[in-house]
């Protein structure tokens, strides 16, 4: 491969000719052969849009040269659209404060403006990564603002698919809401439900968790683009913080806006906290709705077997006929890396010092792999697991007649004491407390009827059967 040479304050590297990278580039990817891990897509994309905004903004504040300008629009655009990606080659955990991935755009977007301009790569006189594509600009309010945008594309396509998954949950509420099923608190028998009602509270758990993402765009709308290397906009037009932002939210069409200070938007990162806190409690209920399934469809023949989960794929490579409940297992593993994301999170956002917190790539990287995994995984499971669920009613049925929690409703005829005696010698003869409670001549078999109606004791008051919803 011919190379070419380029040169930086520290001496001269070799460059491949056909890279649109640059030395600082280079220098970064010799520094940082940490994951082999790159930038996300919409990070890529993000900075591409950033670029395109200050460099319109200058011109338009007449600080660039519009042939200049043009030629920087035009690359950044081609960004944006997907071309150039596989020049971005610097490793997610690299230098603090982002600043080699930044360049790495820089230089991209440079060297492509060159040749747009008739030159050949690396010679920055005619376009310069600095001087040109950053100007007005620096690391400092250009990652951040990346992780921003980034962010704010991902929740757009997750958000979606939490609504699918809510509306998938609420039909199987409603398909299932005529089966009868015994509750259980502390894995042990309660009060029968019907499994349409556990289905529709899992509907809500997923709009309420959908709900605390939503509410944290607000935060993350908020840009502190123009605030230069520590929030008060040296090198930069007196009206460019203002122009830059307004010409980010025409490219985006997002109601962005100018973050109240721009000191405080460079010092803290406590809005990326905030989403991907919203994004563990999210983990946290899909957890749980997945391992309520796991245990539902335990089994066949030795677990509770209440509902099915589909059959995917063979589930052992050593017992035959075997079938595991894989995309729920799927969902907890992602929940628990988005969960462990937010701790690391949590870190770099109070590791800032002074004017500058220098661990936004972990953050960013942190955060959009979040939004990306449970934005697969969601859709996933939808598709592949919750819209298949099929019941077994009759083992739902034979499992809520059997239920201890039966004797609840007992206790408002015979009493706590009473009833709790009958539990009891129910658990010890094995015959049910209904049968016990008609002997002692506590109830008739006519009230036994309507007390332990399942229908009735799964609502409030003495609902009917044909009232209940």
């Amino acid at each position: 491969m011919t190379e070419r040479t380029e040169r930086d304050f520290l001496g001269e590297k070799k460059v491949p000719e056909p890279a649109y990278y640059g030395i600082q580039t280079m220098r970064a990817v010799e520094n940082f052969p940490i994951s082999g891990l790159r930038a996300h897509p919409e990070q890529i994309k993000a900075i591409a849009i950033i670029k395109q905004a200050a460099a319109e903004t200058n011109m338009l504040l007449r600080e660039l040269d519009p042939g200049i300008g043009r030629a920087i629009v035009q690359a950044a655009k081609e960004i944006s659209g997907g071309q150039w990606n596989e020049h971005f080659v610097v490793d997610v955990f690299q230098a603090g404060g982002g600043t080699s991935f930044h360049m790495n755009a820089n230089e991209v977007i440079a060297n492509r403006a060159i040749e747009i301009l008739g030159g050949s790569k690396g010679d920055y006189r005619l376009v310069h990564p600095n001087d040109h594509v950053n100007m007005a600009q620096s690391s400092n309010d250009v990652f951040p603002t990346t992780i921003r945008l980034a962010s704010l594309a991902l929740i757009n396509k997750l958000l979606p698919e939490l609504t699918a998954l809510e509306k998938a949950l609420k039909d199987k509420a409603i398909q299932f809401n005529g089966v009868i099923k015994s509750g259980r608190t502390h894995l042990r028998d309660a009060v029968p439900v019907r499994l349409g009602q556990e289905f529709d509270a899992y509907a809500v758990a997923v709009h309420r968790a959908a709900q605390r993402i939503q509410n944290a765009t607000s935060s993350l709308e908020e840009i502190g683009l123009g605030g230069t290397a520590i929030g008060t906009g040296i090198n930069t037009h007196p009206r460019y913080h203002v122009e830059v932002v307004k010409r980010l939210k025409q490219l985006t069409g997002w109601p962005l806006k100018r973050c109240p200070s721009l000191i405080e938007a460079t010092q803290s990162m406590s809005v990326f906290a905030e989403t991907s806190s919203a994004m563990k409690l999210l983990a946290l209920e899909l957890i749980r709705l997945a391992n309520d399934l796991r245990l539902m469809s335990s089994g066949p023949n030795t677990g509770l077997n209440e509902i099915n989960l589909p059959a995917m794929q063979p589930g052992s490579s050593i017992m035959p006929g075997k079938v595991n409940p894989v995309v729920a297992e799927l969902l907890n593993m992602v929940a628990f890396q988005v969960i462990g994301n937010d701790a690391a999170i949590a870190l770099a956002c109070q590791a800032g010092q002074l004017e500058l917190n220098v661990m936004t790539p972990v953050i960013a990287f942190n955060l959009l792999e979040s939004l990306e995994i449970t934005k697969n995984a969601v859709r996933i499971f939808r598709e592949r697991c919750v819209t298949g669920i099929s019941i077994n009613e009759e083992t739902c049925r034979r499992f809520a007649e059997r239920s201890l929690g039966m004797a609840t409703v007992l206790s408002r005829h015979a009493g706590y004491e009473a009833t709790a005696r009958i539990v009891r010698e129910s658990q010890t003869t094995g015959r049910s407390v209904r049968e016990i409670a008609v002997e002692r001549g506590l109830i008739s078999k006519q009230e036994a009827s309507q007390i332990f109606d399942p229908f009735m004791v799964t609502g409030p008051g003495l609902k009917r059967r044909s009232n209940a919803k």
